[in-house]
């Protein structure tokens, strides 16, 4: 019996790209340059993940009319500074190029589209995957408001008949309910961005702490074939 092909879904900051501090760094500074109060360190931290828009709600109290502001500035210095100072994580590159040697591999972040292809490109990471699937321009679209069920569930469609099985890869627990609600399992990732127990509880699949082993479970998980969930 032969394992199934497998689409095999990455987040991107906080599980392909380590942002370096440059998301904290650029949220803090919009926020400075707009007058208006910057979160702890802790909670700079937990923005990271969510959709900018809802962070910056929810987490940082920005009142809604300074909303797209904020935004705005944020991304003018994201983009002259913020992708240069992003690295891969270690093995990251090794790992995804393995994967993708078997199964196909794409991104889907809550980062707007056009942005997650840009730092690719800036990371030289662009020409590892099939597709990126992203929020859209608008950040205050709806659909760039329901955490990752419509980004995975593009991604799913983009690949639809090419595939018998899929699986989503995270470090937050947005990444665990996006796939949740497309009927996917979540394999976590230890290096980015959640809170201690953040994954487990959230229902991740397993966690693991490094590429390598996130290489394993990708290809356990894809021997055992029941173990994930199958496609649309």
């Amino acid at each position: 019996m032969t394992s199934p092909r497998l689409l095999v879904l990455f987040d991107l900051d906080g599980t392909l790209v380590d942002p370096n501090g440059a998301i904290t760094s650029g949220i803090s500074a919009a926020l400075s340059a707009c007058g208006l109060p910057v979160p702890a360190d802790a909670d700079l931290q937990r923005m990271v993940g969510p959709a900018l828009v809802t962070s910056l709600r929810d987490i940082a109290g920005v009142p809604e009319s300074r909303v797209e502001e904020v935004i705005r500035q944020y991304r003018t210095g994201y983009r002259s500074a913020g992708m240069a100072q992003s690295r891969p994580y270690p093995g990251i590159r090794d790992a995804v190029e393995r994967l993708g040697a078997l199964h196909t591999v794409a991104v889907a972040t809550q980062k707007p589209e056009a942005l997650a292809v840009e730092l690719l490109g800036v990371q030289e990471m662009g020409g590892l995957f099939a597709s990126v699937h992203g929020s859209p321009a608008d950040e205050q679209a709806a659909a760039a408001l329901d955490g990752k069920r419509s980004i995975i569930r593009a991604a799913l469609e983009r690949h639809a008949g090419s595939y018998d099985a899929a699986v989503m890869i995270g470090d937050r627990r947005h990444d665990v309910e996006g796939a949740h609600a497309n009927g996917l399992d979540c394999i976590g990732v230890s290096w980015g961005f959640a809170a201690p127990g953040e994954l487990d509880g959230a229902g991740a699949a397993v966690v693991v702490d490094t590429a390598a082993e996130l290489v394993d479970a990708v290809l356990r998980s894809a021997k055992n074939g029941p173990a994930l969930h199958g496609a649309l």
